[in-house]
């Protein structure tokens, strides 16, 4: 049987953990997830007004986990526009908000800058 400093200290921890976002409730996701069919023809408008325009871009589509389900990459997209496309898809739909948002923490600088990380960089 547990002690009243026990409990206390257990209730302290448990409150201390909810308080510090380490048990707290995530935001509902998005709802069901992108089928394949669903992706490529969520693509497809984006690559033609990249062809009507002469941009080449990288297209990455992925689903409410930000897992990736498809990717397009046209011929002559630089090689960093492969990983950018991957990175910005998967940030909007695991942090449940635009890479807009992101950019504007980014930009606010001190605890925004948490979220900078640069994959495949060498420290230094």
């Amino acid at each position: 049987m547990m002690n009243r400093l026990s409990v206390t200290l257990a209730a302290g921890t448990a409150a201390l953990l909810c308080a510090s976002g380490t048990f707290a409730q995530l935001p509902n996701p998005y709802g069901s997830s992108i089928t394949i069919e669903s992706a490529k023809k969520a693509a497809a408008p984006a690559v033609a007004e990249a062809q009507k325009n002469n941009w080449r871009m990288a297209v990455a589509i992925v689903d409410i986990s930000g897992d990736l389900v498809f990717f397009e990459k046209m011929d002559g997209t630089q090689a960093a526009s492969v990983n950018i496309a991957v990175d910005k898809a998967r940030s909007a739909a695991r942090f449940k908000r635009p890479t807009k948002a992101l950019q504007d923490a980014l930009a606010a600088g001190g605890e925004g800058l948490r979220l900078a990380g640069a994959r495949g960089r060498r420290p230094g």
